[in-house]
């Protein structure tokens, strides 16, 4: 599952923008306030959630965690796809969101093209509840350091497993420790490079 890119910008358009990652073009479907925010040629981040169908790969992308989060919840209202899902967050802020849900305003929900009346109160109907934080406008707290999520995400690009990632990674950061060296304050790449062999080490 690739859950977090970092990578340069090569092409943008309103619906979906190439990511330059370790010499790989990646394309990521966005919303046109996304495209908007970015630069060619800049460096980016973006929270991605990957959507597997038969014939296809889909890799949708977002500024911050809490976007692709409540990407990820609309998803489960039954007639809501990834494409609906991704033109609500162009529509509305989650705490705009939130706040409707919270407060039953079908009104603001069905100008979101491609979800209706009906759309919408199905959206308060099984979300009511579960949008409580996002209407607060609190952000989504992540569990872990961006940089140690870059690192994972790479390492699991790369074939290692999720578990195989955060044994490397640890050991890294604690022979790192014992040299008084803070890995947070390392570029990416040379964690990167550590990490490949501590992990192919333990490997065998």
């Amino acid at each position: 599952m690739i859950s977090l890119l970092t990578g340069t910008i090569r092409s943008i358009g309103s619906d979906r923008l190439t990511v330059e990652v370790g010499g790989f073009g990646l394309s990521v479907l966005v919303n046109p306030q996304t495209s908007s925010q970015v630069t060619m040629g800049a460096q980016v981040q973006l929270f991605t959630s990957l959507v597997v169908r038969e014939d296809s790969l889909t890799l949708f992308g977002f500024l911050n965690e809490e976007s692709r989060t409540l990407f990820e919840l609309v998803q489960t209202v039954s007639g809501i796809g990834p494409k609906v899902a991704l033109s609500i967050l162009g529509a509305l802020t989650p705490e705009d969101l939130g706040r409707a849900i919270a407060q039953e305003d079908i009104g603001a929900i069905e100008k979101v093209p491609g979800i209706g009346r009906k759309g919408a109160q199905r959206m308060i109907l099984e979300l009511k509840g579960k949008l409580s934080d996002l209407s607060h406008g609190q952000q989504y707290k992540s569990h872990q350091p961006a940089w140690r999520e870059q690192l994972t995400s790479a390492l699991v690009s790369l074939g290692f497993s999720p578990k195989e990632s955060d044994a490397a990674i640890s050991n890294v950061v604690s022979s790192l420790q014992s040299d008084d060296i803070d890995a947070s304050n390392m570029e990416l790449s040379e964690l990167l490079k550590l990490t490949l062999a501590s992990g192919k080490s333990s490997r065998g």
